[in-house]
């Protein structure tokens, strides 16, 4: 059996401790989300319906990578069968395709709310959003079948260490004994269409917003229109900086192999992290919500 070896990150080796705390909170704090959706039908709505479907995808994300890292940084255990690294591979290229196409629909969502408000009842149904979200884990897990394929059909025989704390394409492949540019060439357009069109289609539709956000005479109209959309920013700019930072670093030689295994936990951690607590914090639906479930359980003085 041809076992994959992971590399140590010396900067995430003193932060193991903390690294398995996070993963612990971000399964908590999104599976509170999740609960609080339920039991509010006043929440029940197209907006929180796509946040909802965003706390689950992180508590799957962090689930699919987080526990093995913890297990490389605090025991040392480090070896990952070369099936469990490619089944790694699958699941976490899916989970991340599939939240950048989320995303894509939240900004799409705060499009049609701001700039076509008459429409939006029509457009974004509860049963209609429910369907696109279903559209975005579908595409999100077909999009890494064909590298997968071609990858699996590589002869693995010399070297056993990936330069990374989890199982990527890039740095899976490179370990193969046999030329690997016909996968790099199908990788491209994959990555571009599923990374980087969602990222131009989420920044289309904010211009879109503050040119209309920018015409409303009423200054508290306006803030409130930014307001609703910086907690969205926020989370795009954190997914999309770390994920297009870490795509690029392999295309750069020489660079800095540990800033990028760190780089690939901002988004992988602290992402899933921070969402709960900056929709909660934000959105003053959430946060009333979020008080009287305390309150009604007691975990909260009344």
């Amino acid at each position: 059996t041809f076992w994959v070896i992971l590399a140590q990150c010396p900067l995430l080796g003193r932060v193991a401790t903390l690294l398995n705390h996070l993963n612990l909170y971000t399964i908590l704090g999104n599976l509170l989300m999740i609960f609080i959706f339920f039991v509010d039908e006043s929440l029940h709505t197209p907006m929180y319906i796509l946040i909802c479907s965003l706390a689950f995808l992180d508590i799957v994300v962090v689930t699919v990578t987080v526990p093995k890292m913890v297990a490389a940084f605090m025991f040392d255990f480090k070896a990952i069968s070369l099936n469990g690294c490619f089944t790694q591979l699958l699941f976490h290229h899916s989970l991340v395709v599939s939240e950048s196409f989320l995303l894509g629909l939240m900004a799409y969502d705060r499009f049609v709310a701001i700039c076509r408000p008459l429409h939006y009842p029509n457009i974004m149904t509860n049963s209609g959003v429910v369907r696109k979200i279903i559209s975005c884990w579908v595409g999100g897990f077909f999009s890494p079948v064909i590298p997968l394929i071609l990858a699996l059909r590589l002869p693995y025989c010399g070297p056993n260490k990936i330069v990374h704390c989890f199982c990527d394409h890039v740095s899976v492949i490179r370990l193969a004994c046999a030329e690997t540019v016909i996968n790099n060439y199908v990788a491209l357009p994959i990555t571009l269409s599923t990374l980087f069109f969602p990222l131009f289609f989420i920044l289309l539709s904010y211009i879109r917003i503050v040119r209309s956000v920018l015409k409303i005479a009423n200054s508290e109209g306006r803030f409130k229109a930014f307001s609703t959309c910086g907690t969205h920013l926020i989370v795009v700019c954190i997914f999309f900086l770390s994920s297009v930072s870490v795509y690029i670093s392999y295309r750069i030689p020489g660079s800095s192999e540990d800033v990028r295994m760190m780089t690939s936990i901002v988004g992988i951690v602290i992402s899933p992290v921070i969402n709960p607590i900056i929709y909660c914090l934000r959105t003053k639906e959430i946060w009333d919500s979020c008080m009287k479930t305390l309150k009604r359980a007691k975990l909260l003085p009344s």
